[in-house]
């Protein structure tokens, strides 16, 4: 782990999302382990399903799995269980870095009680779970409303934020992947690709594409194009003394058609287009 946590001052912040929302916040490191959840006790439904050892271990992979899909994002991702629950996550990040995942779940997200216990009933068929008392669980639910789940979600997105400018999340600054993001920062508009790096850093362009996946959801290549096409979006809004030829080589393309093509791509404007627009 190369983040540590103030877990009494997190511990409030899950208490106080719960006490908004009335659904079960967890928080997960950046090696998908659980450290703290508010309430501690999961709802009665996934109490029931995982106490099927099959279940259970189906509930850790699809946290796992979420957790995956998260970390290439920059907004919540919110879906649907393997038991057919609605569960929303969000990754944490410092700079660039992603250092864990606040997540809820278990929300009963259906039309009426009746269909949403169709549904769980047909999701958790495989699993030896006892379907009075997975039936019991679902009607005594509280529904949860599609709205109040986007709303929900964008709550924890700002508790994320909140997590790291309170430091209640700090970065340990001696470990790699933080090393290499501010390395990336402070280089990524100069002659930099992953080779580069890897020598920089004498380590295997695995371990560094592992890295780049785990951290920017993406190819260390396609995070570096990112920066520089952000970077030019920048100077292209507030720079209007500079051509975009000038604008193309201050963020790391030296061929200007090039930079032309991506840029194009990446917003749907060429840079020329995406200027007249921002002034």
């Amino acid at each position: 782990m190369f983040s540590s946590f103030d877990l009494d001052k997190l511990k409030e912040m899950l208490h106080d999302f719960y006490v908004l929302t009335k659904i079960r916040i967890t928080v997960f490191d950046e090696d998908f382990h659980e450290l703290a959840a508010w309430p501690e006790k999961m709802t009665p439904i996934c109490r029931c399903i995982r106490c099927d050892p099959q279940a259970d271990a189906a509930c850790r992979a699809s946290n796992d799995a979420a957790c995956r899909t998260a970390a290439g994002r920059k907004s919540p991702y919110t879906y649907r269980c393997h038991a057919g629950l609605t569960e929303s996550i969000v990754p944490i990040r410092l700079s660039n870095i992603v250092v864990g995942y606040l997540f809820f779940g278990q929300v009963f997200s259906y039309a009426t009680r009746e269909l949403g216990w169709k549904e769980v009933r047909k999701c958790c068929a495989k699993y030896a779970v006892s379907s009075t008392e997975l039936k019991k669980a679902c009607l005594a639910s509280p529904l949860t409303g599609e709205d109040f789940i986007t709303t929900s979600s964008h709550i924890m997105q700002a508790v994320a934020s909140y997590l790291c400018l309170d430091r209640i999340i700090v970065l340990r600054q001696e470990d790699l992947p933080v090393r290499i993001d501010r390395y990336i920062q402070e280089h990524f508009t100069e002659e930099l690709d992953p080779g580069k790096i890897t020598a920089e850093f004498g380590i295997g362009r695995t371990r560094l594409y592992k890295i780049a996946s785990e951290n920017y959801g993406t190819g260390i290549a396609e995070h570096i194009r990112d920066l520089r096409i952000k970077e030019a979006q920048t100077l292209l809004a507030d720079r209007s003394d500079l051509t975009v030829a000038e604008i193309s080589g201050l963020c790391g393309f030296p061929d200007y058609n090039y930079f032309c093509t991506v840029f194009r791509k990446a917003t749907g404007l060429p840079p020329g287009r995406y200027r007249r627009t921002m002034s």
